[in-house]
């Protein structure tokens, strides 16, 4: 299965089981779990849509694109930033 069919996937099935409008997929990897999928769901629309809430999910799909878990990863508003550790450092560990 191709990873844009993946994608698509993942937002309809956890569209469906949350009930919440998909924004966007922001990651994807495969392994020998299956398909990982980050998806960005729109919590809270509000104006500006720079204000909107979003939670983000990691979706656990079988090869066949089933889900098999999902969990919840983060809520933040469209325009705020993230800052990201540069590679190779982990911290709180």
């Amino acid at each position: 299965m191709r990873g844009s069919e993946i994608a698509r996937m993942a937002k309809e099935e956890l569209t469906g089981l949350m009930g919440l409008e998909p924004d966007t997929v922001s990651g994807m990897r495969h392994d020998d779990e299956g398909w990982h999928v980050t998806v960005e769901m729109i919590e809270l629309k509000r104006i500006p849509p720079s204000s909107d809430v979003l939670h983000s999910y990691e979706v656990l799909l079988d090869e066949d694109g089933e889900i098999l878990s999902y969990q919840f990863v983060r809520s933040y508003t469209r325009g705020e930033t993230m800052e990201l550790e540069p590679a190779g450092e982990k911290h709180g560990v």
